[in-house]
């Protein structure tokens, strides 16, 4: 019973064998290299034998650099792809070293290539697979990894690698949602601007030549002192820009910097309440997985804090395991916290009466992301109006400063 519950909360210490690194020459005589895990020198050569690489060099203890995979990214849809492959074979009968092993060769070079490779190499050498996703964190979430850590320990392996698919591919609908629901009013803002500055740097000082200084008015003094601005200190200008930028980079990356952006975004005007639903529709769908699988609620919570992506929400989700750990409900912090809507909370409530929180999280997801897409649809529909009367405004300041003197030289003219 004691060491059930220490594989839980992954207390359980397994034993540690040392790493190898190596460089070797493959068949096709492409030289990789990488680190394994072996008993012993002589096992390390024998396990490089069986994937038909020729050892240059093998030394004990793993090297810095981009050698193994574990500082190798890889793309969302290649781990979505992968996951999703590796629970069809488990599913029909394959074992796992040779499923890891038919993956890596189907992966077409690349990162996603060498992280498999490695990964096979650790699952040889004694390691589950969770604890070997677990080595390479930059191409595998800890997310990730603890569910299929919990699905190991659980024995339902597949149904983990499976679920995990799912949850990786509605992540990726909704992320390319927002992303491709802003790319018109970027190219509004990016096309205004160049326009705007066209009209300053070429149209307004042709006309220029042709006006009379007398018939001036308070606009063409301010588009034309902004005109002389740009001509004579555009240098000036770029530095300044890519200063802030540098600035607003580094600020944002201090933990005051990071928190006032946080707050920005789930405060911010119509795109605020997109962010928040998008981190409570992730935290929702992260939970009730895991809930699901069989990890314990506590576990749940502190992993699905990490991946909520908001630093704020993280807090809130960290004071409701606290208020768990001590038998309280869940739903009762995340009420207090103004971020849940009453809905939401409402509906967590009544699940944990009745004992399915892990199938009504799920279902708040699903249903606030069909949501959370037509507030995005929305939001998208308002931001290209109000950016087409910006730019529209800003034409029209610039024309108004130009043919106001050219009406007054006309009238003075009759």
């Amino acid at each position: 019973m004691i060491d059930s519950i220490g594989g839980w909360l992954g207390l359980e210490r397994r034993f540690e064998m040392p790493s190898f690194s190596y460089k070797a020459v493959g068949d096709t005589g492409e030289q990789v290299s990488g680190v394994l895990t072996a008993e012993n020198y002589q096992v390390a050569l024998r396990m490089l034998e069986e994937q038909s690489l020729y050892p240059i060099k093998v030394s004990e203890g793993a090297e810095g650099g981009d050698g193994g995979g574990g500082r190798r990214r890889v793309k969302g849809a290649q781990l979505t792809t992968f996951y999703s492959q590796l629970a069809d074979l488990l599913k029909a009968g394959v074992p796992m070293l040779r499923s890891l092993d038919v993956l890596s060769r189907q992966a077409s070079g690349g990162s996603m290539s060498l992280v498999l490779k490695e990964l096979r190499e650790s699952v040889a050498g004694g390691m589950a697979l969770g604890e070997a996703m677990g080595k390479q964190p930059h191409a595998f979430p800890q997310l990730q990894s603890s569910m299929v850590n919990a699905g190991e320990q659980g024995g339902f392996l597949e149904d983990v690698l499976s679920r995990i698919a799912i949850f990786s591919e509605k992540q990726d609908e909704l992320r390319n949602k927002v992303l491709g629901a802003m790319i018109y009013p970027c190219i509004l803002v990016v096309v205004g601007t160049g326009v705007v500055l066209m009209l300053l740097l070429v149209v307004v000082p042709k006309l220029r030549e042709h006006l009379r200084e007398e018939s001036f008015n308070i606009l063409t003094h301010i588009v034309f002192g902004l005109c002389d601005f740009l001509q004579e200190s555009y240098l000036t200008v770029i530095i300044v820009g890519f200063g802030l930028a540098f600035g607003l980079s580094a600020w944002s990356k201090t933990k005051s910097g990071r928190r006032s952006l946080e707050v920005f975004k789930l405060k911010a005007p119509i795109m605020g309440k997109i962010f928040t639903m998008v981190a409570i529709c992730r935290f929702c769908r992260i939970l009730g997985t895991m809930l699901h699988n069989g990890v314990p609620i506590l576990q749940s919570l502190k992993i699905s804090k990490d991946s909520a992506g908001n630093d704020i929400l993280a807090e809130v989700i960290e004071k409701a395991g606290e208020s768990v750990k001590k038998g309280e409900a869940l739903s009762t912090p995340l009420g207090k916290c103004g971020l849940f809507p009453p809905s939401v909370v409402d509906m967590i409530a009544v699940a944990e009466e009745g004992n399915n929180l892990e199938t009504v999280l799920v279902q708040i997801a699903d249903t606030n992301e069909v949501r959370t897409g037509r507030m995005i649809d929305l939001g998208v529909r308002v931001i290209e109006p109000v950016l087409l009367v910006m730019m529209a405004g800003a034409v029209f300041v610039v024309a108004m400063a130009l043919l106001l003197p050219i009406l007054t030289m006309g009238g003075s003219a009759m």
